[in-house]
């Protein structure tokens, strides 16, 4: 009797262990919140697919600076709360660098992925000493917005296919400015913050001519064809000033383009958008994984469905986003639902997008360009002190 008990007990016991076994395993994506459906979409959707892992959205402040505080004294902490990590692109250098997140490269080589086929500007930023750390979750770039009612057919064809210099956008903005009741060339960030950085990454051609994309830049901010104020302008003076026709151009993110559908004097009629001539800083969020997952499988598992042609239908169909994938960029079903994805520049700017400097702390690495970078604009520094500085700020 004994002995049959103890052998329904190891049966019991090992049908318990199997059925728990069976149990999808937990997979926690650490992400901020989204006004839209599209992120518990898209995690449905992938737990819907497969019976191994079940994704549960942790839900994070929209405060990136306060959501970067979170992540790190957790991963300080050696904690395994969170799998997935939802990274702005300029977090990825200093996770990295800190060793809070795993190297992807072996995970896609393995399933046949190429860092190539996504987003060029996201894998960038995501790239630390020679090894791929990010898969893109939304992409952002900026964009040349100018008006089509004013600028020429054959102006407008130069800029939309990117066959252009920035002294031939400054010479167009001279040119037309004023017309067409505008009241000023064109705008775009040039204040003491972040903006400025990213507008400084486009001038250079991603820090490759230091000098001569900074004296250009100078020669923008010197012209008649923008504001007194131009030093001021973040994208919010940029945006209102284009959306409310004073300015032919604007350099601003793609979310200007809803600006000017539900806040604008002008409609989007007037409006086409074209790649920037040293490339398109690139913005948004990456997607990488914690050092310290039990499930690192798991994990990529979610992340490669999130950029599956569909996961990136989910994303831009439910949320507006951008795809990450790039051959999703010329999808029917997206761009029919996308108007700015039919626009010949924009699409020619995402082909174009580049990193802003990948460090393991961007932070101070962006103050110190900001510092080197504002005083020669207003004048109050030379050329050369300039470039030493931003040289030594891009070394460390």
């Amino acid at each position: 009797m004994k002995k049959l008990l103890a052998i329904l007990l190891t049966i019991a016991l090992a049908l318990s262990t199997g059925l728990a076994l069976a149990e999808p395993v937990t997979i926690k994506l650490a992400a901020q919140a989204d006004s839209t459906p599209a992120t518990q979409a898209v995690v449905d959707a992938f737990n819907a697919s497969q019976d191994a892992y079940r994704v549960e959205w942790v839900d994070m402040t929209n405060d990136s600076g306060a959501m970067r505080e979170q992540l790190t004294t957790s991963l300080k902490a050696g904690s395994a709360d969170y799998d997935v990590l939802s990274l702005d692109v300029v977090w990825a250098g200093e996770f990295a660098a800190s060793g809070y997140i795993l190297p992807l490269d072996m995970m896609l080589e393995d399933a046949g992925l190429n860092a190539a086929d996504f987003n060029a500007g996201s894998m960038a930023s995501g790239t630390y000493n020679g090894k791929q750390y990010v898969l893109p979750f939304f992409p952002d770039l900026g964009l040349l917005y100018f008006r089509t009612d004013i600028v020429s057919e054959a102006d407008a064809a130069k800029l939309v296919a990117g066959d252009y210099t920035l002294a031939d956008l400054l010479a167009m903005a001279e040119t037309y400015a004023g017309q067409g009741g505008t009241t000023t060339g064109i705008v775009f960030q040039s204040a003491l913050y972040e903006g400025l950085i990213c507008n400084a990454n486009e001038f250079t051609a991603n820090w490759t001519d230091i000098k001569g994309g900074l004296e250009a830049m100078k020669q923008f901010i010197d012209a008649k064809a923008t504001p007194d104020n131009i030093l001021n302008y973040t994208e919010g003076e940029t945006a209102n000033s284009f959306i409310k026709g004073e300015s032919v151009f604007a350099r601003n993110w793609p979310y200007q383009w809803g600006a000017i559908k539900s806040e604008g004097t002008i409609t989007t009629d007037q409006v086409a958008v074209a790649p920037l001539p040293g490339g398109s800083t690139v913005g948004g969020w990456l997607l990488s994984i914690n050092k310290n997952s039990a499930n690192p499988e798991g994990a990529f598992a979610f992340m490669q469905f999130l950029n599956s042609e569909e996961g990136q239908l989910i994303m831009s169909q439910q949320g507006g986003y951008l795809p990450g994938l790039n051959k999703m960029l010329t999808d029917e079903r997206i761009t029919s639902a996308d108007d700015r994805l039919s626009m010949v520049g924009f699409q020619n700017a995402l082909k174009t997008t580049i990193a802003r400097p990948v460090s393991a702390e961007y932070a101070k690495v962006s103050d110190a360009l900001q510092q080197a970078i504002y005083p020669f604009l207003s004048g109050s520094a030379d050329i050369d002190t300039t470039v030493a500085a931003v040289e030594a700020a891009l070394a460390n």
